[in-house]
């Protein structure tokens, strides 16, 4: 029988291999690598900074790649991370197995590999954003017996020179195909990257945001994945920010997944739809509908909404996103299939009959039925951006799931802060004098992680320390009066996008 994790998976060590990506181990690594001349492998770790850092090795003997394998290598953790001092920064990096890839980009054949970070003792670096990640999701298991699945909508800018031919018109690029999309052959190449790399794709599509320059055009695309465990969903977007970015290198243009690149366009989001899972359904749904365990879970999201800003939302930019009548959320609510606010629950495929079929008579009407689009069914939020240290932002919303999950009124607050209008809307601005705003700056965002850390420290899934540093950085901005500063002035804010450009 075909196993359908493998079957036309692009992931070379899995064609090879003949197994999935959570099955690898040392040993298969190990032929792979001998089978197909693997002359490097790069270790990559993720920093404090949300980017992909690397360590080069070139294979020299198998002991030699046996010792890297089973052991890993020292890294300084005080340059990776401000929080970690210098006096006492060894860390060690240790390969996942599960995370290997051929590098798409690399001029000999190597493999990349995936690490998590430990520490002197030989236990896992509990402040670490893959480490926090796998904790929160861990816990979530133990407390609630549910499993959290995720994926992320990846929006980015490409900026590249004047173009006369095919021109498109400002905030009209959504889904334009070549040529008015002047950028497709990007996107494209780094969904087959991104896909070689292990990420489960849904689809790409340029977006709405389209701004013609006097010098530079800028238009907005997005790759968006399926829902996959917590760990990976965080793995594949890191994995393509640097595809991403190695290819627009490659072009001789910016890629940028700044939240906001100029005012009064479309900003870069990152939202991020979840999913409950329970022995390998999805909980979400009960009797074809939402049910109320999908209530509970969001009623966690919204409860936390504010303090989940200082994992989804930390540069100023990205206040200068969360404005009204940009398709992006300052009122903390929820609703069906509503873009204006918070927490949306899109189309499911729930309850529709056989649309196939009756857009293609010529269809059989005998034969085996396509699998039940059901379980397709997901929460999204809609507050997080381009700054977000996505590991840190999945680990938040595991514990905004187990919040919800517990919360006495849960249900109650669901009912409350649903919405059915869109809220930007001049006749419905009663919704948005009477629902609870979100944070207007980085200072603020601190300040409600505070009030909520003792949520995300419960069962030591935030240590105390990572909270502090974070919070620091955030109050560094020193950005309480974001928008009275900035107001009106194009040349100021133009210079924080710079600062800021690259996250």
């Amino acid at each position: 029988m075909v196993d359908e994790r493998i079957a036309m998976n692009p992931n070379q060590v899995v064609q090879y291999l003949g197994k999935p990506p959570e099955e690898f181990t040392k040993a298969d690594l190990m032929r792979f690598i001998e089978a197909k001349s693997i002359r490097a492998v790069n270790f990559r770790f993720v920093g404090g900074d949300g980017r992909l850092k690397t360590l080069n090795f070139v294979i020299t003997s198998k002991d030699q790649l046996d010792r890297l394998l089973s052991g890993g290598e020292r890294v300084d953790g005080s340059s990776l991370f401000t929080y970690i001092d210098a006096a006492s920064s060894d860390l060690y990096g240790v390969p996942r197995y599960r995370t290997a890839y051929i590098n798409p980009f690399a001029s000999i054949p190597t493999l990349d590999i995936l690490c998590s970070y430990y520490t002197k003792d030989g236990t896992r670096l509990e402040s670490s954003p893959e480490n926090v990640l796998k904790r929160a999701h861990d816990v979530l298991k133990q407390t609630t017996s549910f499993s959290l699945e995720a994926m992320g909508e990846l929006e980015y800018y490409v900026l590249f020179g004047r173009q006369h031919l095919y021109p498109t018109r400002a905030q009209k690029g959504y889904q334009e195909s070549s040529p008015f999309c002047k950028w497709e052959v990007l996107r494209y190449e780094a969904m087959q990257a991104i896909a070689q790399a292990g990420g489960k794709i849904k689809y790409g599509h340029s977006e709405v945001g389209y701004i013609p320059g006097d010098e530079k055009d800028m238009e907005q695309n997005e790759i968006e994945f399926i829902p996959v465990p917590l760990e990976d969903a965080a793995d594949q977007i890191v994995i393509a920010k640097w595809a991403l970015r190695m290819i627009g290198y490659r072009y001789g243009v910016e890629v940028s997944f700044a939240p906001k690149i100029a005012v009064g366009h479309a900003g870069n989001g990152l939202h991020i739809h979840t999913r409950l899972m329970k022995n390998g359904k999805n909980a979400m749904i009960e009797g074809g509908k939402l049910g109320d365990t999908a209530r509970r879970v969001i009623a966690g999201y919204l409860a936390l909404a504010p303090s989940l800003t200082a994992f989804g939302n930390t540069i100023p930019l990205s206040f200068l996103r969360l404005v009204p009548h940009q398709e992006a959320p300052t009122n903390i609510c929820w609703g069906d299939r509503n873009r204006s606010v918070l927490v949306r629950v899109p189309l499911g495929w729930l309850n529709v009959g056989d649309m196939a079929r009756d857009a293609n008579p010529q269809e059989s009407q005998e034969g085996d039925k396509v699998a039940s689009f059901g379980e397709s069914q997901t929460v999204e939020f809609r507050a997080a951006d381009g700054s977000a240290n996505i590991y840190f932002m999945l680990a938040g919303l595991a514990v905004a799931a187990r919040h919800g999950l517990g919360m006495q009124d849960a249900l109650e607050v669901a009912d409350r802060l649903y919405v059915d209008v869109n809220i930007f809307a001049a006749q419905h601005k009663k919704y948005q004098d009477k629902l609870p705003q979100m944070p207007t700056s980085c200072w603020e965002s601190a300040e409600r992680l505070l009030g909520d850390r003792a949520i995300y420290e419960e069962d030591g899934v935030f240590p105390p320390g990572l909270v502090d540093g974070l919070v620091k950085v955030l109050k560094g901005y020193d950005d309480r009066d974001l928008s009275e500063r900035y107001y009106g002035k194009g040349d100021e804010i133009k210079k924080l996008v710079d600062e800021y450009f690259n996250c």
